[in-house]
């Protein structure tokens, strides 16, 4: 199986937020967002798997600034690292006011997916190749954020987390 770059997952997916998106104060709905950034971070996984994936997990989103009614929304995902059968998604959610011309990052996040088989069975995936220094922080990265969620899912106890214990108590502890 080839090894793919990050570039060839990129997707940029752009929303205009409607009156129906919004709640009471003409702010973009958090779970409409969040609806939309799966969307963003499937295809991604999608186009570096070259099969159908699922959502795994989503990590934390925090909201920095609020997005308002008639604001359009850019959405840029990519996969950030690979493992054997999942794959991380790094997404940048973008506000803009095209009248006033102002842009400003709204949000960030990971999500994971998980490729499947025509049986529904979950299949390996390609390596992912970092090519910048972005990409290389990124990869980097992913398998402590992995090893956390695992450890939040119960799926791993905290002891064997070797990659986190490093980042706290140094290579020596780990």
């Amino acid at each position: 199986m080839k090894g793919k770059s990050p570039k060839e997952s990129l997707t940029i997916m752009n929303e205009l937020v409607l009156p129906n998106d919004t709640n009471t104060l003409n702010n973009l709905m958090g779970g409409r967002l969040l609806h939309w950034m799966d969307i963003a971070a499937a295809i991604a996984a999608q186009k570096h798997c070259n099969r159908i994936v699922v959502t795994a997990s989503v990590d934390n989103v925090s909201f920095k600034h609020s997005i308002k009614l008639g604001d359009v929304i850019t959405i840029e995902a990519k996969v950030s690292r690979s493992f054997n059968t999942s794959v991380e998604v790094r997404l940048d959610v973008w506000a803009e006011n095209i009248p006033t011309g102002s842009r400003i990052k709204s949000n960030e996040a990971y999500y994971t997916f998980v490729a499947l088989d025509q049986n529904n069975r979950t299949i390996p995936v390609p390596e992912l190749i970092p090519e910048t220094p972005e990409d290389m922080i990124l990869y980097d990265g992913a398998l402590r954020r992995r090893q956390l969620r695992l450890i939040l899912a119960g799926k791993m106890k905290p002891d064997d987390a070797t990659e986190l214990k490093a980042l706290f108590f140094g290579e020596a502890n780990a």
